[in-house]
């Protein structure tokens, strides 16, 4: 989440995205919480409409990707890696990647192949193979306690940030996303090693200081993710990914810092417990 400037200093609509971010959050403790297999649609979902917000993006640079077969590979990659492990998602991927070569062979002509099926390889891979891993968290019997805090965390790195650099923000940190300042992150690292060391010692038994690691490295993480977004989009010449949440942008405007913290926080996860 880019922090903003005050006043209209949030820079949106603030209201609607607090709306939007509370519904979003009860979907998420909801189907996690109630059976988890209701969380894997809801990621196929989510994952599906960032993809095709990022094939809509490069389209507008007149880069040619399928989207039919992207939806399906993140359908097929999610559930693969739920029910198969790390191996099935790595082998889907693998097959959907020669199957979009495949498919703009036969669609679209010589000229601007290449250029083509590297977008349509990248497409496949951002989101769809980082939100895989998601899967691999959840498949684990306490998957749904690792997969909230790996959403609070990241989540609380967006609120921590947005609002230390409202009021504090000063230092600019990045001419690639100059609105973003040292006091903002300083707020992501502080309110997501809070949340990581309560939530890993609360619903994981584990230690103070595995949950505050787990927090910086999502901080570190979720901000980097966000400056490549920033760069994505600004290659592309657009503002936001889309339009599809008031106050938000698009849904991949949201899903950057998460997909960027996932594979960490699994990593780490999966080393501690």
């Amino acid at each position: 989440m880019e922090e903003r400037t005050a006043g209209s200093r949030a820079g949106r609509n603030l209201p609607a995205a607090i709306a939007v971010g509370a519904g979003l959050g009860a979907l998420v403790i909801i189907s996690l919480l109630t059976i988890k297999e209701l969380f894997l649609p809801v990621v196929a979902v989510a994952v599906g409409v960032g993809a095709a917000e990022v094939v809509q993006a490069l389209a507008t640079r007149g880069i040619r990707v399928p989207l039919i077969p992207v939806l399906v590979a993140t359908a097929v990659m999610q559930g693969g890696a739920y029910w198969g492990g790390a191996s099935w998602l790595v082998g889907t991927f693998v097959v959907f990647v020669f199957a979009l070569l495949l498919w703009r062979m036969f669609d679209g002509g010589q000229d601007g192949y290449v250029r083509d099926a590297t977008a349509s390889v990248f497409a496949l891979a951002y989101p769809p193979l980082l939100a895989g891993f998601v899967p691999l968290l959840l498949a684990e019997p306490d998957g749904h306690f690792r997969v909230l805090i790996f959403i609070a965390v990241t989540v609380s790195s967006d609120i921590g940030g947005y609002f230390a650099g409202v009021l504090f923000g000063r230092h600019k940190m990045s001419i690639i996303s100059p609105k973003k300042t040292w006091e903002g992150f300083a707020g992501s690292v502080i309110a997501c090693t809070a949340v990581g060391a309560w939530l890993v010692v609360w619903l994981m038994d584990g230690q103070i200081w595995q949950g505050a690691l787990i927090g910086v490295l999502a901080a570190i993480m979720a901000t980097l993710g966000d400056l490549v977004e920033s760069m994505i989009k600004r290659d592309l010449g657009i503002k936001d990914m889309g339009t599809l949440l008031p106050g938000h942008g698009g849904l991949m405007d949201r899903l950057d810092s998460l997909v960027a913290t996932l594979i960490p926080v699994w990593l780490l996860l999966s080393l501690f417990f």
